[in-house]
C-alpha cells in the first residue's frame, strides 16, 4: 500500500473521551491491532463493567471520523455498525455491560469490504443489515477466549485479499492533505489531488462518508482533543485558532456538536 495510507494513522489519532464517572465500577481500555493491520484499524476497545451500576449509565461517544464495529461479548449476535457522525452520540446502557469493538481508521472499513460509507453515516445499526457473512462471524466469537486474536486473524485475511486492489491515490493524497494539516484547510481552494471539487465530495462521500469539509471539521475537533488543553491553557492559549476557528463562540459551538458539551465542561 501507499504512503499516503500509511500516514492515516500517523497524522490522526481519534481520541474518545475518558470515564470520569464511576471510574471503579467501570472500565475503557483500548488495544493495538497487530502489526499489519495498524495502518487500518486504530484499536480494538472494550468497554465494561466491573460491577452491577445502581443505575443505567450513559456513554457518550464523540465524533472521530472512524467507523466502529461494537458488539456484546456475553450475547455476539448483538453486533452492531456506526459509520461517520457529524454529531456525538449518547448510548443509555444497563447497569452491566461488556462491549467489544474494532475502530477502523477513515475510509478503511470501506476498502475492506467495498461498502459505501454514505451508507452507515450519522446512525448506528445492526451489523447483519450491512454486511450479514461479517455479522455471522461475529456471533462466533463467543467460541473463543481471546477477542484480539481473533479480530486479528479476520482481518489480516481481509487485508491479503485486497493488498493488490486498486485504490484512488488521488484520494489519499487528499485525506493527508487534510490530516498533516489538522483539518485546516479550504478544501475548495487548496486541494491539489487532481480533483474538483464535485469529484472530491463524491469520492470522500463513498470512502468516509462524508463531504471533505465535515471530515477536516472533525479533524480540527480531534486535534484539540489530541492536545489535552485544561479549561485554563484553552483560555490562555487559545489553540483553536491555530486550526481555523475564528473566534471563541466559532469553537465553543463546534465543539459541542462533536462532543455533547462546551469546552469548559470536557476539560474542567
Amino acid at each position: 500500500m501507499t504512503d499516503e495510507i500509511n500516514s492515516i494513522r500517523k497524522y490522526f489519532q481519534p481520541i474518545q473521551p475518558s470515564i470520569k464517572w464511576g471510574d471503579q465500577h467501570i472500565s475503557y481500555k483500548e488495544f493495538k491491532p497487530s502489526i499489519p493491520l495498524q495502518n487500518y484499524i486504530y484499536c480494538y476497545w472494550q468497554l465494561k463493567t466491573n460491577k452491577a451500576l445502581d443505575e443505567n449509565f450513559s456513554y457518550r461517544v464523540v465524533s472521530d471520523g472512524c467507523v466502529d464495529i461494537f458488539l456484546n461479548a456475553d450475547q455476539t449476535e448483538e453486533c452492531f455498525i456506526m459509520g461517520f457522525c457529524k454529531k456525538f452520540t449518547a448510548f443509555d446502557l444497563e447497569k452491566k455491560f461488556n462491549y467489544i469493538g474494532i475502530r477502523f481508521l477513515p475510509s478503511f472499513f470501506s476498502l475492506f469490504f467495498n461498502i459505501h460509507a454514505n451508507d452507515l453515516s450519522n446512525k448506528f445499526q445492526r451489523l447483519e443489515w450491512v454486511d450479514p457473512d461479517l455479522a455471522l462471524w461475529a456471533g462466533t466469537l463467543k467460541q473463543n477466549k481471546n477477542f484480539q486474536d481473533f479480530f486479528n486473524d479476520k482481518f489480516e485475511s481481509v487485508l491479503q485479499k485486497i493488498v493488490s486492489k486498486k485504490i484512488d491515490h488521488r484520494f489519499y493524497q487528499a485525506i493527508s492533505q487534510i490530516l498533516i494539516k489538522h483539518g485546516n484547510v479550504d478544501v475548495e481552494k487548496e486541494m491539489i489531488a487532481g480533483l474538483s471539487p464535485r469529484q472530491l465530495r463524491r469520492i470522500f462521500n463513498k470512502n468516509i462518508g462524508t463531504s471533505p469539509k465535515a471530515f477536516a471539521n472533525v479533524v480540527r475537533f480531534q486535534y484539540i482533543l489530541n492536545a489535552k488543553p485544561s479549561k485554563q491553557s484553552l483560555k490562555e492559549h487559545k489553540i483553536y485558532f491555530d486550526v481555523g476557528f475564528y473566534d471563541q463562540a466559532h469553537f465553543i459551538k463546534t465543539f459541542k456538536t462533536f462532543y455533547g458539551v462546551t469546552p469548559s465542561e470536557a476539560f474542567k
